[in-house]
Order: C-alpha cells, then structure tokens, then sequence
C-alpha cells in the first residue's frame, strides 16, 4: 500500500472537451441531525420564456452537501413563498423550523440576460424585531434590516446559472457560520475507463466541486496520478510516465501549454505547489533514495531537504510555507513527520496505529488530515496537532489520498465502493458522509482547488 502510494504520476496532452452533465455525483450516506435547519425559496421567475433553471435546487444542494445545514422540503414550507423580505412572515418561517431562508427572483431582461436578486434572511431574528429594527444612529432613530444577512443582485446569461447559484450558497455559508464557503471550487481527479475500449483510457478531468460542468485536460494510454492546484486555481503539477518513465509536468489550465519540469532517473513524483504558487515540494529518487526536494519554478533550482536511507515521500506545506510534513519509514513503519525549512530539524507528528500516510495540514494550522492503518484498515483520520490524538473519520473500504476543501470543512478523498475506485466526502468532524461514483469507468486520486474567486 506504501509503495503504491508513493508511486509516481503521469499524463499526455491530446484534447480539451467539456460536458454540462455530472460524471461524479453526490450521494449521500450518512447525516447527522445536528446540521442547522434552512429554507431556500422558489426563486419567482419574471419572463416570457422558461426558467432557465432551478437555482433554488443548486443552492439546497450546496447547503445540504456542507453537511452543516439541513434544507427543508417543499412540504415544510409555509403556504406563502415569498421572493423578497417584505413578503416575508417571519414568525411562520421560525415556526416551520427554519433558522435562515434565502429567497429571490429572476427577471428576464434580454435575449439569454437575466437579473438575480437574491436575500439571506435570518427569520429568527426577523421574528423577534417584527422583520424591523429600531436604532439610534448619531442622535437619531433609523430603521435597521440587521436580520436580512446579505442581499445581492447580477445579471448573467442562460449558463451561468449554475455557477451563480454556487455563488449564493458560498454567500449564505459565510453568513450563517463565519467561515468562508467553498461551493464555487473545482476538484481535479483521474478518470480510468476500461483499456479493452478505449486506447486512451487515462484522463486527467477538473469539474466543478459537486461534479457538474467536466473538463478533461489530458487524455493518455498511460496511468494518470496525483494532480496539485496551484495557489490561484490557474495550473496542475502532475506526473506522466508518456515517455516510458515518471516525469513531472506543468499544465496551464486555462492556455492549456504544459512544461516539464523534471525527467531525472528513478522517481519524479508527488510535486505539492508552495502557499505561494513560487516553489514545488516533490520526491525524487536521482540519488539513488527516495526523498523530498524542492524547487524554484521559475529558476528550475532544486534543494534536497530529507537525507535518510528509509524511504521519505508524500510531502505537504504548512499553511505558512515554513515547514513540510510527509510520509516516512524511518521509524520502522510509514508514520507522519514535520520538517523545518530553515533548520532541517526534523520531528515526528504520529505514533498512534499502525501507520500513517498521506498528511494535509488544515488551512487553520490546527489538524493534519491522513491516511491511518489500524487493524489492517485504511481509513481517513485527523491528528490534533496539540494534543497528539487521532480521530478516525471514514468507514470506507481502503481510504487513500485525502484533499482538504480550502475552508477546511471537507475532505475529498479516493476509496473502493463495490470493487471500483470512487471518490467520498467526508466532514472534517466526521458527522456528514458521501460518496461520488463515476456515471462509467473509476475514478481516483482527488484534489481540491483553492478558492477560485
């Protein structure tokens, strides 16, 4: 398992293609009754044509796959459906359940434009102000809408809709938690169809976080592994073996020019872009060990920063670049370590289980998400890193290859569901579940964009 994890990664540029439909899909498998109650209203359409969308559903969608909210059904809803605060019956909302509501319309405004106007209403406190507030500003009383949380507007055409609505949840979860949404973001992950159909069976694909709107970057008769964002979401590092040996490559997502960056003998694998998009943290074997390096992009300068005779892979940045975890069997079995970039000096982080893998560090600094081996089952866990314990928070079959959204609030990571490769999620307290099987074919080794906007 070890080694297979520390394998390297490949890829061949052939053809761009886009698809509106999901390969990947959600589907939920486990969650908790703790998640916050909300409304997402019926937003009213204003046109001669049809809605072009449901916006209403992506939202609920969004909110529901948080695993933070639990959106109520239709049934739920009071017998009025209001599209703007004003038309809003606070009390009856509040008596429904609902904690917050969003609501909102879509007026037509030209041939494939459309106005959005949106709210984030907090019915709770509507309810007790009577949906009006009273305050004292310089002397004088004014009428204050502190429950409406957000109101937005945008004109956007036909295709955007989608997108928006990722928009809106990301706007509802920052007011509702505090905590920046992470809706509108793309994952990237390899797509493996059966060879005996295709000659191109490997594929390197980005789609939005939920698995709509997928592109397929690569196309190759070779494996495909590993792919890292780039801090501004506008490039991927990866791994291709299209000349019969690992080599690590640069793919500008957007002018779609890859450049290689390394082709050194033995392995060129697991490249990890720096907090600030300057440098690559990688493991390459060109002196005859695996170990971890780093290189200056733009300079192609490399610095070794593990020596040791065990095998040192699967390396990380902490969130503020300084120092680097990553996999290693210098104590006997694979377990987690830090290394200070400055220093060198390094420590280990894991000691409990059999082994641990495949370290992220939360965008907080505060956790290391992980591959941990108890009793000969791979999980995704969760280390404290100030108090040393481990929490165990998948129950999937071989858990491999764990990508932080990054808020921190979910984890996407690659196991096995009925003998094919699928993707999960899971929530960094473990409480919500899911799985994402593939519409054909499996699917592995996720990551995670940053923030894209």
């Amino acid at each position: 398992m070890f080694k297979k994890l520390i394998s390297s990664v490949t890829l061949m540029l052939l053809m761009v293609t886009q698809q509106s439909h999901a390969a990947i899909e959600i589907l939920i498998t486990e969650f908790t009754d703790t998640a916050r109650p909300v409304a997402v209203v019926p937003f009213r359409f204003n046109g001669s044509g049809v809605k072009p969308a449901n916006i209403e559903d992506v939202i609920a969608a969004d909110l529901r796959n948080s695993g933070k909210f639990r959106p109520l059904s239709l049934a739920q809803f009071p017998s009025q459906l209001p599209f703007r605060d004003t038309d809003v019956d606070h009390a009856a909302w509040a008596a429904a359940g609902a904690e917050a509501i969003v609501v909102g319309e879509v007026n037509e405004v030209g041939i494939d434009r459309y106005e959005v106007r949106f709210e984030v209403i907090d019915v709770l406190r509507g309810q007790i102000t009577g949906g009006q507030n009273q305050i004292l500003v310089n002397g004088k009383m004014t009428t204050s809408n502190d429950h409406i949380l957000y109101n937005g507007v945008k004109t956007i055409s036909g295709n955007q809709f989608r997108q928006f609505a990722h928009r809106i949840s990301d706007v509802f979860y920052e007011a509702l938690t505090g905590t920046k949404g992470a809706f509108l973001t793309q994952i990237a992950y390899i797509a493996v169809s059966d060879p005996r159909i295709s000659k191109l069976p490997y594929k390197l694909v980005i789609s939005d976080y939920d698995g709509y709107n997928e592109t397929v970057l690569i196309s190759s008769p070779e494996p495909l592994m590993s792919p890292s964002w780039s801090p501004d979401g506008n490039k991927l590092a990866y791994v291709s073996f299209e000349n019969k040996r690992s080599e690590i490559w640069l793919h500008d997502i957007y002018t779609q020019q890859r450049t290689k960056l390394t082709s050194f003998p033995g392995i060129n694998g697991a490249p990890v872009f720096s907090p600030d998009g300057t440098k690559l943290a990688m493991v390459l074997s060109k002196d005859d060990n695996s170990e971890i390096y780093v290189m200056d992009i733009a300079s192609r300068q490399l610095r070794r920063i593990t020596n040791n005779r065990s095998i040192d892979t699967e390396p990380s940045w902490t969130p503020d670049g300084k120092d680097l975890i990553f996999s290693s069997e210098r104590g006997g079995k694979p377990q987690i370590y830090r290394v200070n970039l400055a220093t060198n000096k390094v420590r280990r982080l894991t000691y409990q289980g059999e082994m641990n893998l495949g370290g992220t560090v939360t965008p907080d600094g505060r956790h290391v998400v992980m591959v941990n081996r108890t009793n000969g089952n791979y999980h995704i866990a969760r280390l404290d890193l100030e108090t040393g314990m481990i929490q165990v928070l998948s129950r999937t079959y071989l858990d491999e290859s764990p990508s932080l959204a990054p808020n921190g609030s979910m984890i996407i990571y690659s196991t096995i569901d009925k003998g094919r490769k699928v993707l999960s999620l899971v929530s960094l307290d473990g409480r919500f579940k899911a799985t994402l099987p593939s519409v054909e074919g499996q699917v592995k080794s996720p990551s995670w964009s940053p923030f894209l906007l």
